[in-house]
C-alpha cells in the first residue's frame, strides 16, 4: 500500500445544489438578507414583489451604503480622527451625498422619519 509518495490527499467541497444556493442566509458577509428587502419593500409599496426584483433593491441599497461609508471615511480622515465611524460622520456624508447629487430617497419624506438628524 506504501508507494513511496506522501503526498497528502486533497479532497473538494461538495457542489453547491439550487436547493442550498437558494437559501436565505447571506454566503457573502456583506450580502443584504433578501427576504428581508422582500419585506421591506412590500411594507413600503403594498405589493408584492418577486425575488429578481429585492435583488435588484439589495445590490442598489449595497452600493449606496459603500457610498456613504465611503465619504464618512473621508470625513473622518479630514478631520484627523481614528478609530470606527461616528453617527456624525455618518450624517456629514450624507449631508455631502445629497449636496452632489441632490434629492436623495422618495419624492415626499417619511412622516416623522428622518435619517441622520441630531
Amino acid at each position: 500500500m506504501d508507494s513511496g509518495d506522501d503526498e497528502p490527499v486533497v479532497t473538494q467541497p461538495p457542489p453547491v445544489t439550487a436547493a442550498a444556493a437558494s437559501t436565505d442566509t447571506p454566503t457573502d458577509a456583506t450580502a443584504l438578507p433578501k427576504q428581508a428587502i422582500r419585506k421591506v419593500i412590500q411594507q413600503t409599496t403594498g405589493q408584492q414583489v418577486s425575488q429578481p426584483v429585492a435583488q435588484i433593491v439589495a445590490g442598489v441599497a449595497k452600493v449606496f451604503v459603500g457610498e456613504i461609508v465611503e465619504k464618512a471615511r473621508q470625513v473622518q480622515s479630514r478631520r484627523n480622527d481614528s478609530g470606527p465611524l461616528t453617527p456624525d460622520h455618518l450624517r456629514e456624508a450624507y449631508r455631502m451625498y445629497q449636496a452632489e447629487t441632490g434629492r436623495v430617497g422618495s419624492a415626499r419624506p417619511m412622516r416623522g422619519k428622518r435619517l441622520f438628524v441630531r
